[in-house]
Formats: C-alpha cells, structure tokens, sequence
C-alpha cells in the first residue's frame, strides 16, 4: 500500500502528530475526522496523555526522595498538565487543523453544526414524545366523556 492512498497514520506518524508535529496532506481529511468528529475530546486527551507519560516517567526516576512525596507530587504535575490542555483543547485542535490546510475556525464551526443538529433531533423527539403523550391523555379524557354521557353525568 503506497503512503498516498493511507487514510489513517502510521503509529510513528501519530506518535509525532501527538507531540504536534504536522501531517502529509493526504492525511489532512483524518486529521478533520479526528478533531471533529464524536470522541475529539477524549482524542486530544490521549494525545496529552502520550505527551505528558514520558515526562512524567522521567521525573519518578530521576527526582531524589521517598517515593511518598515524589508520586503525589509526579501526579499533580499532570494534574496541572491535563487543566492547560483542557484549557486550550480547541486552539490546539484549531492550530492541528491549520497545519493541515485549512482554514482557521473550521473546527469549531463544524463541531458546533453538529451540537445543533444533535439538539434539533433531541428536541423533535421531545416534541414527538409530548405530542403522543397528550393524544394518550386526551384518549383517555374522551373516554370518560363518553362514559359520563352514556350515564347521563355529563
């Protein structure tokens, strides 16, 4: 299989596309399904995830001390990691999507696009859901119309 007619990358090309390295151009159409499609979050978090493991490893074997003190302290160190890549999760994913060619904001506005989509399909089964509710309950109310009138209570 040529490297031309790839529709995903190669572990090696992840790895550095984790570490923010760019993409050939013919992998720019998955690097748009990565950052928006379904899961882009948790993906951008594995790729924090392989980019601070290392560092993290590095640090327990290297920092001197009872390794009471060395792990919470290894551990907050991601913590801290993880709270700055959330915070700057979509100009990462945005920067990522420039480098492979397109134009800035892309991302957003598609994952956005698709929020309203996903909130209009939840929204007309509400509707349909209260809709068929009310035609149950008032089924039941002429019901108990007619069943008075028969008994005269009406």
């Amino acid at each position: 299989m040529s490297s031309t007619a790839r529709t995903r990358p190669t572990a090696l090309q992840w790895l550095r596309y984790a570490f923010g390295a760019g993409l050939p151009a013919s992998l720019s159409e998955w690097v748009l399904k990565d950052t928006t499609t379904p899961g882009w979050s948790l993906r951008h978090l594995l790729r924090t995830t392989v980019q601070i493991v290392p560092v993290l490893a590095v640090a327990v074997v290297v920092l001197p001390g009872p390794p009471l003190i060395i792990v919470p302290m290894v551990l907050g160190g991601a913590l801290m990691g993880y709270i700055y890549s959330v915070a700057f999760m979509i100009q990462s994913t945005e920067h990522r999507l420039i480098k492979a060619g397109y134009l800035e904001g892309i991302g957003e506005s598609i994952r956005e696009a698709r929020a309203h989509d996903e909130q209009q399909i939840v929204a007309a089964r509400y509707r349909a859901r209260v809709a068929t509710a009310n035609a149950k309950r008032q089924s039941r109310a002429d019901r108990v119309a007619e069943r008075n009138a028969a008994r005269g209570r009406d």
